[in-house]
């Protein structure tokens, strides 16, 4: 039985964190002077009585179980989708609920994907909420509760695992709430970082805040309609770059690092092999794209790096159009959308070391092949992974490939043609933002139909949630006593 409950009280304590980080942009709007403001004001007010007198209403102090989890993680996201786009709406800068819905779940599951022509029209308070959405869902609004809100340390590692239900959860202490905060403070540490570095390399402080929230969220959103190509700047380039390299790493590794262990980089053979899937890409698409264009070597660099980086871990950035590279670059990219960043990390895709043992699975299946009777277990290093992990990760791997294809009909049949619907699909669900063809890095998601847009948000929350999570809530198995 589900606890109706327990589960209610927590999504009302969830909005009441809401209100509290949309306060943020709502004073950026006040002290901006922007029309903005109002359109805060009033959903903070709303969602402050709604929710408070909910609260009050259903305490429950009882344990959670597994499929409280998996329904509060799940209906939590589309609750802050829900109601963070109603600034959106009632502001009338989007007056259509589901292009604000589009906006706003896109943002806070840090694919990137827009409907905005001309962003730069928004006042600064929206901007600000935007981007501060992607902040918010980098490392995940439940993780972040648990850090900050003891009243929902009851059954909090069922939330945990649903919120980040990779190939395994990585516990840094044995208390739940001390993992959350300690990872949530390795996250606000970089973010600092990256900040001061942008402010220095020329951004403005605004600018700086809200393009960091879209790195280390691996998300996107920009304050500008030509993204971070506005500044010109490759120093700025650069930054990013290293930023959106570390989002793409187990946060794990980066708190062990700090605390004096920075050779554990170098020992985890996910981040070895995700840097080595970098390297190769950028040698791959470089030579092509030096061949091919009429850019100058470190102009050509500059660039690959650049979006190999971008696209690799799901961040969505851009500093030129690679729908005018060649079609072999174009492809290495398709591939890279879906192999996504490590796990632990706030990159989406199906997560590298995903990739990493589906790869030396399909290797000793042809090993087995030529000794039938050998024993080979598939190793990640010196460890052996067991099993049903294996199985897990195989079944992960066909529900996906077969949510993309089901994508691909839906949005076919709606209109696009077949590259749109690829690259809207595989930009969705790997939450990445640009696509292919009309949804490119050069293009925006307005033209689609509504009921596309909502489908397409749909797969953005079962991509963020990596699949299981909210996919389990359509089995009837698990609504069953």
């Amino acid at each position: 039985m589900i606890n109706v409950k327990a589960v209610s009280n927590i999504l009302f304590a969830l909005l009441l964190f809401l209100c509290g980080a949309m306060s943020i942009p709502a004073a950026l709007a006040y002290y901006y002077g922007g029309d903005d403001f109002p359109a805060f004001l009033m959903t903070i007010m709303v969602t402050l009585v709604i929710a408070g007198s909910g609260f009050w209403t259903t305490r429950d102090r009882s344990e959670l179980r597994s499929k409280d989890g998996f329904i509060i993680v799940t209906a939590g996201w589309i609750l802050f989708a829900a109601i963070g786009a109603m600034p959106f709406v009632l502001s009338g800068f989007i007056p259509s609920y589901t292009d604000a819905f589009f906006e706003t779940m896109s943002g806070f599951t840090t694919t990137g994907a827009t409907i905005l022509g001309d962003i730069e029209t928004l006042p600064h308070g929206l901007l600000f909420w935007r981007s501060f959405t992607h902040w918010l869902g980098g490392m995940g609004i439940i993780l972040l509760s648990l850090a900050i809100l003891p009243l929902l340390g009851v059954g909090g590692m069922q939330l945990f695992k649903a919120e980040v239900p990779g190939i395994s959860v990585d516990k840094l202490t044995p208390r739940i709430k001390q993992t959350a905060e300690l990872l949530w403070g390795v996250y606000v540490l970089i973010s600092v970082l990256e900040i001061l570095l942008l402010k220095f390399a020329g951004m403005d402080w605004f600018d700086s805040f809200c393009h960091t929230f879209g790195t280390m969220a691996t998300g996107g959103f920009s304050t500008k309609n030509a993204s971070i190509g506005h500044y010109n700047s490759a120093f700025i380039d650069y930054i990013i770059v290293v930023f959106m390299i570390l989002a793409g790493i187990n946060f794990t590794l980066h708190y062990r690092a700090l605390r004096g262990k920075p050779l554990i980089y170098f020992r985890d053979r996910e981040m070895v092999f995700f840097l080595s899937v970098i390297a190769l890409a950028i040698l791959l698409v470089g030579l092509d794209v030096w061949q091919n264009t009429h850019h100058t070597f470190l102009k050509t660099l500059q660039y690959t790096v650049f979006q190999v980086v971008s696209i690799l871990t799901t961040t969505g950035y851009g500093t030129t159009d690679y729908e005018q590279w060649s079609t072999s670059s174009q492809v290495i990219l398709f591939i890279l959308m879906f192999m996504g960043g490590c796990a632990g990390s706030t990159g989406g895709g199906m997560k590298i070391i995903r990739s990493l043992i589906l790869l030396k699975f399909g290797l000793n299946e042809i090993k087995r092949l030529l000794h039938p009777q050998a024993i080979l277990p598939v190793r990640v290093g010196d460890r052996a992974i067991p099993r049903e992990i294996v199985t897990n990760i195989a079944g992960f791997f066909l529900l996906y490939i077969t949510l993309f294809i089901v994508g691909i009909i839906v949005m076919s049949s709606l209109g696009l043609d077949f590259e749109s619907s690829l690259g809207s699909v595989a930009a969705s669900i790997n939450n990445i933002g640009p696509g292919l063809g009309s949804v490119g890095p050069t293009d925006n998601y307005a033209h689609i139909p509504s009921t596309g847009k909502w489908f397409l948000a749909f797969l953005m929350l079962v991509g963020r949630l990596e699949v299981f999570t909210v996919i389990v809530l359509f089995t009837p198995i698990f609504w069953k006593k």
